[in-house]
């Protein structure tokens, strides 16, 4: 099982990134996907998730401006983020999981290595 983050990169306030998750070794299709982010000195937190059946979660800062999507017939997630803010800055993990509380990263049984997304102010 693998998870393949990518996308991120240096930007600065108010600029796009769009970051990329495949997944390979598993049943893409019944997985309910996972962002988080964890900053320096911070714990990990959730940022958006997307079920199997499309039902799409946020934390309320993204709202808005981040957007998760995901590709079933490339086994991939997406995570738009937009009007990107210095504070957005953090490595950002891709997650899988098939059960629980998709805002939660207990439930999540499989990680990516993170994507560096540094938003300069």
């Amino acid at each position: 099982v693998q998870l393949q983050a990518s996308g991120g990169g240096l930007v600065q306030a108010g600029g796009s990134l769009r970051l990329s998750c495949v997944s390979s070794g598993r049943t893409f299709t019944t997985d309910n996907m996972g962002w988080f982010r964890q900053a320096p000195g911070k714990e990990r937190e959730f940022v958006a998730a997307i079920s199997s059946y499309g039902d799409t979660y946020y934390r309320d800062s993204v709202k808005g401006r981040f957007t998760i999507s995901r590709d079933n017939a490339k086994n991939t997630v997406y995570l738009q983020t937009n009007s990107l803010k210095p504070e957005d800055t953090a490595v950002y993990y891709c997650a899988a999981t098939k059960r629980g509380e998709l805002t939660q990263d207990r439930w999540y049984d499989y990680w990516g290595q993170g994507t560096q997304v540094t938003v300069s102010s």
